[in-house]
């Protein structure tokens, strides 16, 4: 069975959470690191473009931090509220297959929304997750030699007026939501404990792996080692 080492890590600025994550890959994929990873963290507000953004979908980029980054997809917004999720994962244990794993993100999701009580699907020709037409998770991937970083960001008690910015994700008219907004949930710790356990659930559902909890405290020491310039790997 894989093992998927789970680390929370709080609130992450977002460009140490993209070293972190890239310096994992480069681990997992040169061998240094056994098991695979799934990094659950905030960050603060920032707008990320993917490889196929478009500029007209960045409507108000003034205020907030903007990053070009090598995700697919287009332009998405993170912030405080957000559940973001970057598996560190070695497709090469489950199935070499970009549009399994696309699915399977979206399925782990889907089955954690339906732990809270919210009924959830996917929207024909698009990638994310919806409730009731209304979309409540985003997806965008990277992957190289099978290995996969960046992941997924699901709204928990997003201030949705920061989706005003951007036109989410290149879908003109898409209404975005909440897991606050749908169970009509006032009280965010225990609405931010209860998704977490939730998607952890729903990762170990679908991946059929074994999940393993960080040991309490690791996040910080091991996410300090992995901002050193010496392990910066150029070209992921």
């Amino acid at each position: 069975m894989n093992e998927i080492r789970v680390i929370h890590a709080g609130t992450v600025p977002y460009q140490d959470a993209l070293d972190w994550q890239r310096q994992l890959a480069a681990d997992r994929i040169a061998g240094r690191l056994s098991h695979d990873v799934l990094l659950l963290l905030e960050h603060p507000s920032v707008v990320t473009l993917g490889r196929n953004s478009h500029a007209g979908n960045l409507i108000e980029p003034i205020g907030i931090e903007v990053f070009e980054v090598e995700r697919g997809g287009d332009v998405t917004f993170h912030g405080p509220g957000q559940l973001v999720g970057y598996p560190i994962l070695d497709l090469s244990a489950y199935r070499r297959d970009l549009h399994w794993y696309l699915r399977t993100l979206e399925q782990a999701l889907i089955d954690a929304l339906g732990v809270l009580d919210i009924p959830a699907e996917r929207h024909p020709g698009f990638t994310g997750v919806w409730t009731r037409g209304k979309k409540i998770a985003s997806i965008g991937i990277h992957v190289k030699q099978w290995v996969t970083w960046h992941g997924f960001a699901l709204n928990v008690t997003t201030d949705l007026a920061h989706f005003d910015r951007i036109v989410p994700c290149g879908i003109p008219g898409v209404v975005m939501t909440s897991v606050e907004r749908e169970t009509g949930s006032g009280k965010r710790e225990p609405l931010w404990n209860e998704s977490v356990a939730a998607v952890v659930t729903g990762f170990e559902r679908v991946f059929g792996a074994s999940i393993v909890p960080s040991p309490e405290g690791a996040a910080r020491p091991i996410h300090a080692s992995l901002r050193t310039p010496a392990v910066a790997e150029p070209g992921l």
